[in-house]
């Protein structure tokens, strides 16, 4: 059985928002990182944001210049599957679509050690069904991180029902030397973290729709009324709405409950391209300096 003196070298499948950023951090913690995805192009523009985002690390003296020259030099990138035959570990983190995570898992096992570990940043995808497409469904578990990965501490922790207690153990302990605070979450649609707040997300939409409020009213309100760090149109824009949508279909899909019913605002957005952040424009417009609201 894997132990976390096991996993030296660890893969990464996918290059976005994500998958770059669980890269930052593993290569930080001293592993070897194999990052994959199918786009080379999306490789070089992972590299890059990631050497930026430890520059940003750097001047406030979170690491050392010769710290992220290190970690740099620890990240090698691929496009085969077969780039990730000789990782102790692979993380899925692609799109959140269970038919994408699928066809990589399938792909994925052949190239893959008897004792590989693999995880899924999945946000809100059943980890038990997950894991019945491999063949490893007791060295298979979710480890969902949060956006963005390097600034924020927690990594929901969620055993599949057939996830045996060494690869628990070994997930938490490597969690632990990532310097990541760990929750950890019964596998129901969209665990602990995204049950919660893509309701709230999914109801300021409403709010939005039915007229209650415009943009900005809605995110201020949040912001000076509750606290919240940013209002949740804006968190809606830099998760993705099509990422939202995607996770409301799959509360309202397994919970049966139409409180979990998407806006149709929300379906709207998704239709046109507007996802948010990642594109330039959702619920606000982000082509000039300052975001301005599309509503």
């Amino acid at each position: 059985m894997a132990s976390l003196e096991d996993i030296k070298t660890i893969g990464v499948i996918g290059a976005g928002q994500m998958g770059n950023g669980i890269a930052h951090v593993i290569a930080l913690a001293d592993y070897d990182v194999r990052l994959l995805d199918v786009s080379a192009e999306a490789l070089d523009k992972a590299l890059g944001l990631i050497g930026k985002n430890m520059d940003r690390q750097v001047k406030k003296d979170l690491i050392t210049e010769q710290q992220k020259a290190a970690a740099l030099a620890r990240i090698t990138t691929g496009t085969e599957y077969s780039f990730l035959s000789d990782c102790d570990l692979v993380i899925e983190a692609a799109t959140e679509n269970e038919e994408t995570k699928k066809q990589i898992f399938k792909a994925l096992c052949p190239v893959l050690g008897p004792e590989a570990i693999i995880a899924t940043n999945t946000s809100s995808i059943s980890v038990t069904r997950l894991a019945s497409y491999t063949d490893r469904p007791s060295k298979f578990m979710g480890m969902h991180f949060m956006n963005p990965v390097p600034l924020m501490k927690l990594v929901e922790l969620i055993r599949g029902i057939a996830t045996d207690e060494p690869t628990y153990r070994t997930i938490h302990e490597l969690t632990k030397k990532l310097g990541k605070d760990t929750a950890s979450a019964e596998d129901f649609p969209a665990f602990i973290v995204n049950r919660i707040l893509l309701p709230m997300i999914n109801e300021a939409i409403y709010t939005l729709y039915e007229g209650v409020g415009n943009v900005r009213s809605i995110d201020d309100a949040m912001r000076l009324g509750a606290n919240h760090p940013m209002g949740p149109l804006q968190l809606a824009d830099f998760i993705g709405l099509d990422t939202c949508l995607s996770i409301m279909h799959v509360l309202h899909d397994g919970l049966a409950d139409t409180k979990y019913r998407p806006c149709p605002l929300l379906v709207k957005y998704v239709e046109a391209g507007w996802l948010g952040r990642k594109v330039g424009r959702g619920f606000y417009d982000y082509s000039g300096d300052e975001p301005v609201p599309t509503r």
